[in-house]
């Protein structure tokens, strides 16, 4: 362009200088304006040679873009000069406006700092403004700014050029177009950098949604497969609990369509004995073992585990619920202690669950239940009162007392000794012995013995009320808890489980009979389980010395 003498300007340099512009305009990538910024210094006004040096993360500026010589482009291309030598530039020399105008006579001192450069050798200048090879002219870019002044913003970068191709330093003319097109330019780089920052955007966007529906379908499928029973409810409010939600497990653990069970919450489906381990059971991270109800009436063990999840940084929270079936191992728990309490010949309970019952009745409770059950496990089996089964661990020590504490104890009281019954009602204690059990034993080997005691528990059982309680205390002996007796109730009772016990037995293929003493003894609070069996024990022995012999069997 400065071929061109000043003020006339070719139409045909303007049309250069505007397709330069709308080459970097509409460049598609960062790279490519950059380059077209450098091709247009070259093609359209009219330098050898140009460069862009753009201010990188770390404040450096590196050679982004050569124009006008392949070998400069190869050398210097990508390298970096910091930004203190280019400050040192950009502050010393002769101020065209925007543009710095470093001379030949200045410039020498540049020589060796750490700005790339590519040298061109040329003979010394003829004439005033003929261009100096060593010359250096450098026009700044920076961002827009409010006013829409070219040096408002921040520094972005820097063209660089040499040796104009009519081997003069630019005139005013020359001057204002490069000042124009380092403007233009900066618009243009500044354009492209917001592109390519919005696309890389819009790639992390797409890609943060890619994953975030991959992770919603892996939770979908993960939801909708789960072996267990899953389940999403509302959390706080007045919907708190309301089922929202529930996976194909749940629907057939429960036997419910998923449609009817968004109609409950999880205190509508619970047993009614387990309301209160729901409430205390902690929504965050709570963990519950209860029963909930199947559409048939029927319960289910299982084990509730809440999580909370959010819909989103600030928005409703939810209650992730895992359901795990339990009730076979519930069942195991539950023949354990069966087996830990009752007595394996004729399923009554055994010594400790009687012990554990009597004392439950009394106030003074010297061991308590839970005690005598896991004594009973380490005297009946030999193992402690923790032990595992099936992966689980089950401690007897914290069975479930049959009486439960009592938090309002009704104290036990006795009828008054002497043969008048004062109408006193209290809890009788039957002690009963066996007469002439040793002797089928003898005769008829142990198998026919373990028929009489089948059959005499049996006959006990039948022959008392609901609530009662017949247990096998060891060997031939029995004891019948009854509350609310008086004493001839007591008697009466005796007399009546005497003649069951006394009618004939089938054992072995043969009719064997046996007799039953008696013993009434009656606990009161104050006593202990041991001192209660004791006096029913002494009574029993008693009743037995009282009878002759040959009346204290029946045949």
């Amino acid at each position: 362009m400065e071929t061109d003498s000043e003020p006339y300007v070719r139409l045909a340099s303007l049309r250069q200088l505007h397709q330069a512009m709308a080459d970097m305009n509409k460049a598609r990538s960062l790279a490519d304006t950059l380059q077209a910024v450098a091709d247009g210094v070259v093609q359209a006004l009219g330098y050898e040679l140009a460069c862009v040096n753009l201010v990188g993360p770390d404040g450096d500026l590196v050679v982004a873009a050569f124009a006008g010589n392949q070998a400069a482009e190869a050398l210097i291309t990508g390298r970096s000069g910091s930004r203190e030598s280019w400050d040192r530039r950009l502050g010393m020399g002769e101020q065209w406006g925007d543009l710095i105008f470093i001379p030949h006579t200045e410039g020498w001192v540049l020589d060796d700092d750490d700005v790339p450069q590519w040298y061109t050798d040329g003979p010394a200048p003829r004439f005033e403004d003929e261009w100096h090879p060593s010359d250096r002219l450098f026009a700044p870019m920076y961002a827009p700014g409010p006013q829409g002044a070219g040096n408002s913003g921040e520094l972005i970068g820097v063209l660089s050029v040499d040796r104009p191709r009519n081997g003069r330093r630019p005139g005013a003319w020359g001057r204002e177009a490069l000042q124009m097109y380092a403007f233009q330019a900066a618009i243009a780089i500044s354009n492209a950098r917001l592109r390519s920052n919005m696309q890389r955007a819009l790639v992390r966007l797409e890609r943060d949604q890619q994953a975030l529906r991959a992770s919603e379908e892996s939770f979908r499928q993960a939801f909708e497969y789960a072996p267990s029973g899953m389940a999403i409810a509302e959390m706080g409010g007045d919907q708190h609990g309301r089922i929202l939600r529930t996976n194909d497990a749940l629907c057939r653990l429960l036997g419910r369509r998923a449609s009817s069970m968004r109609r409950y919450a999880f205190s509508d489906l619970v047993h009614p004995e387990d309301i209160g381990t729901l409430l205390r059971t902690s929504a965050e991270g709570g963990r519950a073992e209860l029963r909930l109800g199947r559409r048939d009436g029927t319960y289910v063990w299982v084990s509730l585990r809440n999580s909370v999840v959010a819909d989103a940084a600030d928005g409703p929270r939810f209650l992730l619920t895992h359901v795990e079936d339990i009730e076979e191992r519930k069942r195991r728990e539950l023949q354990l202690a069966h087996r830990a309490s009752h007595d394996s010949l004729t399923g009554l309970p055994n010594s400790a669950e009687l012990r554990s019952r009597l004392a439950a009745r009394l106030c003074q409770r010297p061991q308590s239940s839970h005690a005598a059950v896991a004594d009973a496990m380490d005297a009946a089996y030999g193992h402690p009162a923790v032990f595992d089964s099936g992966g689980h661990t089950f401690d007897f020590s914290a069975v479930a007392e049959p009486y439960g504490a009592f938090d309002h104890h009704v104290h036990a009281v006795a009828p008054e000794d002497g043969g008048r019954d004062d109408g006193t009602k209290g809890l009788a204690v039957l002690f009963c012995d066996l007469d002439g059990f040793k002797s089928i034993n003898d005769r008829f080997g142990h198998n026919a013995g373990d028929a009489v005691l089948i059959e005499v528990a049996r006959r006990l059982s039948g022959g008392v009320r609901d609530g009662d309680t017949v247990a096998r205390l060891g060997g031939d002996e029995f004891v019948i808890l009854a509350n609310g007796l008086g004493k001839a109730d007591a008697e009466d009772l005796a007399v009546r489980l005497r003649g069951e016990i006394i009618q004939p037995i089938r054992a072995e293929g043969r009719a064997v009979r046996v007799g039953a003493s008696f013993g009434i003894g009656w606990a009161h609070c104050g006593m202990t389980a041991d001192e209660v069996l004791k006096s029913a024990d002494e009574r029993m022995y008693v009743e037995k010395r009282s009878r002759p012999k040959q009346h204290r069997r029946a045949g």
